[in-house]
């Protein structure tokens, strides 16, 4: 059997992303019809902080009777110099998946070539697909099918923009996203998908009509020294009322979390009746029990 690793969209089909969304529908409201994964280990290699990704892998392989292994940056010899393939030779012998919270993506690559064991991108620097599976079932639970509706990004080209790039050529959606200049997402990666994506540089022009509105924090892990210069940059860029008025009358705010109220979002936004943040966060146990299930079956 091929082994299949889950480190952006992509790796899987679309009727794989689709499946997995559904099953996590399903899981939400009958968990009880999870498949058991009892003596499965779960391998959590984390260089970088975590809230809702550990918190949801590791509950999610209790509730399906496995166990989950956590090694943060300074419980791992990579830390201290090992390489990372000798680390993914090792961890892989002894666990049954391992999702990978790290910086430069092309290590969780590296990491994946020499793994025995199927790998989950956990958060890289380029990508966080395991965030979109959550955001697609929040927006199917809600309003259903995400085929065909309008999405507006607005904020710093991140990981998580060129998720929703990823999602909108999986799922057939259209994403508008906004970015103040020389904070674009990956340009081969727009050009790869301006069937379903378009660049632009007003707020106001990306989130008219749109079904949903999402944006992320404005220094992402790892750009925290920037973040002066960024507020400076991205002031213009802020979720707000008036920028939600723009969008369909029913739209959708979400965030990934955590979220700095009064950048880049308003306090108002992130708690008025269109936020759907709180379930999507919840919806991340829901949709990675799903993504674990699919990877091990």
């Amino acid at each position: 059997m091929i082994m299949q690793h889950f480190l952006t969209l992509k790796d899987l089909s679309q009727r794989e992303l689709e499946t997995i969304v559904k099953r996590a529908i399903k899981l939400k409201q009958e968990p009880q019809q999870a498949m058991r994964a009892e003596s499965k280990t779960l391998g959590l290699i984390f260089s970088k902080v975590s809230t809702r990704t550990r918190v949801a892998f590791e509950v999610a392989m209790n509730q399906l009777g496995g166990s989950a292994v956590f090694l943060a940056a300074n419980d791992a010899q990579t830390g201290r110099g090992e390489p990372v393939a000798d680390t993914a030779r090792v961890i892989s012998s002894m666990v049954d998946l391992i999702a990978v919270r790290t910086h430069a993506h092309s290590q969780l690559e590296e990491f994946a070539s020499h793994s025995r064991v199927p790998v989950i991108n956990a958060l890289s620097d380029d990508f966080h697909p395991c965030q979109l599976l959550a955001d697609v079932q929040t927006f199917i639970e809600v309003r259903g099918s995400i085929r065909d509706a309008h999405v507006a990004w607005i904020g710093d080209g991140n990981n998580m923009c060129q998720s929703y790039i990823n999602a909108a050529a999986a799922f057939g959606f259209s994403l508008s996203i906004a970015c103040p200049l020389g904070y674009e997402p990956n340009r081969q990666l727009l050009q790869d998908n301006s069937h379903c994506v378009r660049l632009v540089d007003n707020p106001a022009h990306a989130a008219r009509g749109a079904d949903l509105v999402a944006t992320d924090v404005w220094a992402s892990m790892g750009s925290e020294a920037e973040a002066l210069q960024r507020k400076q940059h991205f002031g213009g860029f802020q979720v707000t009322q008036d920028l939600m008025a723009e969008a369909a009358a029913d739209a959708l705010f979400m965030h990934c979390l955590p979220a700095h109220r009064g950048e880049e979002v308003t306090a108002d936004v992130i708690e008025s009746t269109s936020s759907v943040v709180w379930q999507e966060a919840e919806n991340r146990l829901h949709s990675q029990k799903a993504l674990i299930e699919f990877l091990l079956s």
